[in-house]
């Protein structure tokens, strides 16, 4: 057995006994770079479906990719396709209310997810942040980006640098499942016999994968497993990229330890076209610490990062909806998929470092260096996201 099927054999093993999630075997998962390549791959999927579409997303701003999206998922259903839409009340809270009319019209089941309320206000705070799209019980997507902000290919600051994948095979009921988890909520059946087949799915791609789903909780789920366990048995080198980026300390220490013992820690943070400077702040009150550690930070440039994605020893992938901070950590419901295939994970750190040719490195001496101002305004940003 090779290096490579050994080490892939050992992270599955045990990620399957720390999560409790068998990985299934023969998926392909297809890495979509961009808006150039995300939108026109979701857009075929869902004109082409003949029979459902399931769509769950937390983000859901106004402009034409989004009249492009419900425009399409419109069609398919007055053409007789059952199309079930899901809306993070919160995320999509800007999306113009004449695209769900016009879905609606068309006879799209549509529902807001946890709508903001003054009565049941510990809702309020837990969101989903799952983006899943399974168009036929075939084929999926995880991402779920839907605005302008997103097209483009990452070419100046009105084109969002973003990562998005194309999953066919057994993976596909994990999907589908997260979607499911949050549609029950809603009170509207969760699948239909004369609709929902429930095939068995091909198994002829190279991939094993796990879908964990991570529930909104108020210490711990599993994707905060997920994330410490991949550190945990990483060996050689862990790669994250990440939109936002304030972990727990306890996160935090583990990220420290793993450069301690050896272990090459790279992470790429969105740089001076941040969308939220807040969180930026509460993230930098960690650099020093982490740099202490020899843990190697880079920030992007060209424009606002909104990738997700971590690769270890360049055999297993992290990917999906969650970022690396205490949101997607605890708070909001996510789901992320575990690559078992080096081939996927060659394409994630080919983009990584990619990416790292358009970024700056933070300089350990120049951060240490830093205004009294900059720490002032980390100290009170990071208590302030705390209890976010």
């Amino acid at each position: 057995m090779g290096s490579s099927q050994t080490a892939t054999r050992r992270y599955r093993r045990a990620l399957e006994g720390l999560l409790g999630v068998p990985a299934t075997e023969g998926n392909r998962v297809d890495v979509l770079r961009n808006g150039d390549e995300i939108f026109p791959a979701v857009l075929d999927a869902i004109r082409s479906a003949r029979e459902t579409v399931d769509f769950l997303t937390f983000v859901y701003w106004e402009g034409r990719i989004g009249e492009e999206v419900a425009e399409a998922l419109a069609e398919r259903a007055r053409h007789g396709v059952r199309v079930r839409v899901l809306l993070d009340a919160l995320g999509s809270s800007t999306m113009d209310d004449a695209l769900i009319e016009a879905m609606d019209r068309a006879g799209c089941q549509v529902e807001r997810f946890r709508p903001v309320t003054k009565v049941r206000v510990w809702e309020n705070n837990h969101r989903t942040h799952r983006k899943v799209i399974i168009c036929d019980e075939q084929v999926a997507f995880t991402g779920g980006v839907v605005a302008d902000e997103w097209r483009g290919n990452a070419r100046d600051p009105s084109e969002w640098r973003d990562t998005h994948f194309r999953i066919r095979g057994p993976a596909v009921d994990g999907l589908r499942a997260a979607f499911l988890q949050n549609w029950a909520e809603t009170s509207r059946p969760m699948f239909d016999e004369n609709i929902d087949r429930f095939p068995a799915q091909p198994q002829d791609g190279p991939s094993a994968v796990q879908v964990v789903r991570g529930a909104s909780v108020a210490r711990w789920s599993d994707i905060t497993t997920l994330m410490r366990a991949v550190l945990c048995l990483a060996r050689e080198r862990v790669r994250i990229t990440t939109a936002y980026f304030v972990p727990d300390e306890g996160t935090c220490e583990l990220l420290r330890e793993t450069a301690n013992r050896g272990v090459d820690v790279e992470i790429l943070l969105p740089g001076p076209h941040v969308d939220k400077r807040f969180v930026q702040l509460a993230s930098e009150a960690q650099y020093e610490g982490l740099l202490d550690a020899g843990v190697k930070l880079w920030t992007y440039e060209p424009t606002m990062l909104h990738a997700k994605a971590m690769t270890v020893d360049g055999v297993v992938a992290n990917i999906g909806s969650a970022n690396f901070d205490s949101r997607s950590l605890v708070l909001d419901d996510e789901v992320n998929l575990v690559v078992l295939d080096p081939g996927v994970v060659a394409e994630l750190d080919a983009d990584f470092e990619a990416d790292v040719s358009r970024s700056k490195p933070i300089e350990p001496g120049a951060w240490h260096d830093r205004s009294i101002g900059q720490r002032a305004k980390e100290a009170v940003m990071s208590v302030i996201d705390g209890h976010l």
